[in-house]
């Protein structure tokens, strides 16, 4: 699974209608250049290919006032947002995806709703539990990875990896459980994570 198709998704849906610099402005503001391989070429392609594909819309809008080219805004169509939907919940749930998938998927896990979102992040749990017994199968931490030399290191980290998720999933279901955020359906006041058009990324 991508984490570029998902990120990019979402962005453009906050928006409703969004062009490609501000899909990169928003992107930037997160963060999301410093952990995935969102740079401003594979930006600006993933919008173009999702619109031959139909999960994106694009619109020809008039040009700028200093004389550019006309820009392309693009809008999520029927078919993009049950994608968006879908790789949301699969990253939200899954134990091995790599750490862009799962921070794009918590970025956006406010526009399911909470009792989902629980859901998700227990399932994901189960799994994490699953995995590492997969490991300790082979694998005794208590003793330490010396007893397969230097080549227990590996199990030692991924039971070590393991560990550390599920604790971070189970604070995550603490907080949420606990009332944190706003999440789809609840009416309260949305975490606004996009810049307006033309503002500044303070964080650039």
């Amino acid at each position: 699974m991508s984490a570029i198709r998902l990120l990019v998704l979402g962005a453009v849906r906050q928006h409703g209608r969004a062009h490609g610099y501000q899909v990169r402005a928003d992107l930037e503001y997160w963060g999301a250049h410093e952990w995935s391989n969102t740079k401003p070429g594979s930006i600006y392609h993933a919008l173009k290919q999702m619109a031959k594909q139909g999960v994106l819309l694009a619109h020809e809008v008039a040009p700028s006032a200093a004389g550019g080219p006309p820009r392309t805004e693009y809008e999520v169509t029927a078919a993009g947002r049950e994608e968006y939907f879908k790789l949301l919940r699969e990253a939200l749930a899954a134990y091995d995806q790599k750490a862009d998938l799962l921070s794009s998927a918590i970025g956006f896990m406010v526009d399911l709703p909470r009792a989902e979102v629980l859901e998700l992040l227990r399932e994901r749990l189960g799994k994490l539990a699953r995995w590492r017994t997969s490991v300790t199968d082979y694998y005794t931490p208590e003793t330490g990875p010396q007893a397969l030399g230097h080549i227990g290191e590996i199990m030692h980290r991924w039971v070590y990896c393991a560990d550390a998720e599920a604790e971070w999933t189970r604070g995550l279901i603490v907080r949420i459980e606990g009332g944190a955020y706003s999440f789809a359906g609840e009416g309260g006041e949305p975490f606004v994570g996009v810049l307006a058009d033309g503002q500044e990324n303070p964080y650039a």
